[in-house]
């Protein structure tokens, strides 16, 4: 018997891969959060399989359920919304299963911030303009942010930020970020993204806030940086023609010789 945990996806239910879809058919047990994950991953789960809602549960309560299919020596397929890596609290229920002796897998899943940026039309890391992208919060109720992981720091960098769980606090994100990037900088709001009733409010941090208009569901993902809309950038060299390359050799002493 294994737990196996799958990243959903951001929404849509045919952002899911392929291993994922596999396990959810070939489990007789399936937990998933309700308050997130689309019900049409859960066609995929075999007739007769028990489907647990997990969003009213405590932790005890969960992992009770997967000691019991544990016992009954059936697989479980676990089920988060987006990408397991981050935010997903499924640190806490590793922690438990393996003080049990009850063997998991892993299989990652569509995160929300590569879906909105899908939803924009955007490579979020341009030559010239922003080469890393910071995935961040603010602080709520379920988690503290440590002290050094500030919204002004990470902006200091110049770094695309992309900032969940965070829109009830937009004029706090706003106020944090202008000093550091400028009112002029590019910001996009995505909510809900991939799913049918998708949203997307283009601005500028000057005029993020009049933009949005008192719109404030909580499932929405904040992005800003320089990239976002960007037409003025370099081009890379990655596909240059005087560009050597493995696969690519350019001139009479090419640096991988071997490759051809």
């Amino acid at each position: 018997m294994t737990v196996h945990f799958i990243g959903a996806g951001p929404g849509a239910a045919d952002l899911l891969t392929l291993r994922g879809r596999d396990l959810i058919a070939a489990c007789p047990v399936c937990l998933y959060a309700g308050s997130l994950v689309p019900e049409g991953v859960l066609a995929h789960c075999p007739p007769g399989a028990r489907i647990v809602n997990t969003a009213p549960l405590s932790l005890d309560e969960i992992v009770a359920e997967l000691a019991t299919a544990h016992a009954e020596g059936k697989d479980v397929a676990r089920l988060h919304s987006g990408d397991l890596s981050i935010w997903s609290a499924m640190g806490e229920q590793l922690r438990r299963l393996r003080a049990l002796g009850i063997p998991f897998t892993v299989t990652p899943g569509v995160p929300s911030f590569a879906a909105a940026a899908a939803a924009l039309e955007a490579e979020l890391t341009l030559p010239g303009l922003a080469q890393s992208v910071v995935l961040t919060r603010t602080p709520g109720r379920a988690s503290v942010m440590p002290e050094g992981e500030k919204l002004a720091a990470f902006a200091a960098t110049g770094a695309v930020l992309a900032i969940h769980l965070s829109i009830h606090l937009l004029d706090k994100v706003i106020a944090e970020l202008t000093p550091p990037y400028g009112a002029e900088c590019p910001v996009a709001i995505v909510w809900r993204a991939s799913w049918p009733d998708q949203r997307i409010v283009r601005a500028t941090l000057a005029t993020l806030d009049a933009a949005v208009g008192g719109e404030m569901e909580r499932t929405a993902l904040i992005l800003v940086g320089k990239t976002l809309g960007a037409a003025d950038f370099d081009e890379s060299r990655l596909y240059a023609a005087d560009y050597d390359r493995r696969y690519r050799p350019v001139g009479a002493e090419p640096r991988f010789p071997e490759a051809w």
